[in-house]
């Protein structure tokens, strides 16, 4: 059995089941719990945090390597974040969404494009 987003193959057993399809236990997660980048509660949480604790934000290498790359190309597609990366887009949104709540990188359109930038 294949899931039906990503198309891997779900060993018996292990597939989920959700509005009548079949998914892997990653694209489930992804479907029950989608990344939302625009949050503002997140952002004022992150915010609140680190005005509190008096400490910067902390990042982890993954998110540290995707500021490297925006500092030096200047901004980039999401698809071209992945391909660098080397990982699913899902993963990559639950990423930018992270650091978009601690106000690091945003969103821009460039020539009808979705570009992400830093803050």
């Amino acid at each position: 059995m294949n899931c039906t987003k990503c198309q891997t193959t779900i060993e018996p057993g292990e597939d989920r089941e959700l509005h009548g399809q079949c998914f892997c236990e990653d694209c489930y997660m992804d479907m029950l719990s989608p990344a939302k980048a625009c949050d503002p509660w997140a952002v004022y949480s992150a915010k609140s945090f680190e005005k509190w604790e008096g400490n910067a934000v902390i990042l982890t290498p993954i998110r540290q390597k995707i500021l490297d790359i925006l500092k030096e190309t200047g901004g980039a597609e999401p698809s071209v974040l992945c391909e660098k990366l080397n990982m699913k887009s899902s993963d990559l949104e639950r990423e930018i969404a992270a650091l978009r709540h601690v106000e690091k990188v945003r969103g821009e359109l460039r020539a009808g494009n979705k570009f992400i930038c830093l803050w």
